[in-house]
């Protein structure tokens, strides 16, 4: 786990959480103390947690970390991508669906599988910025609004 993953699984804890907020701390304080907690050894990585701090901005941390993963995947000509299923899917139904969106996307794909019971049946799909949205809630909403339009 490196250091910038680190420190935004660490300032999402309930404990540092509130540490960050409190006015009473000074922003040097909650740079030492982060920097202490996971034990930083990469100055430019201090660097970036004390200026951070002095804006009153380490709540960000977690944001920051995810745009270094989605720009660390484009340079690896890698998308991330999200399939959202009604139910669990077997390992079968997940290699046929990465083939077709390596195919559909024109991109190797690094996927994960998250079960949102509220799609009722189907699968949706997010990369990057599209949805492909093949759920029956999907479906209901268009017919919704295609009726009330």
């Amino acid at each position: 786990m490196g250091g910038l993953e680190k420190l935004a699984a660490v300032v999402q804890e309930g404990k540092v959480a509130s540490l960050i907020d409190r006015p009473e701390t000074n922003a040097s304080e909650k740079a030492d103390i982060l920097i202490d907690l996971v034990g930083l050894k990469d100055k430019e990585l201090k660097n970036f947690v004390i200026v951070l701090a002095g804006q009153k901005r380490l709540s960000i941390l977690p944001e920051v970390y995810a745009q270094y993963q989605d720009l660390t995947l484009s340079f690896n000509h890698i998308k991330s991508a999200v399939i959202y299923s009604a139910y669990p899917l077997t390992d079968k139904q997940v290699g046929e669906l990465v083939q077709m969106l390596n195919k559909r996307f024109d991109s190797e794909l690094k996927i994960s599988v998250e079960i949102e019971p509220e799609l009722i049946g189907g699968i949706k799909v997010e990369v990057g910025d599209q949805v492909l949205d093949l759920s029956v809630q999907g479906k209901l909403s268009a017919l919704y609004t295609t009726m009330t339009n």
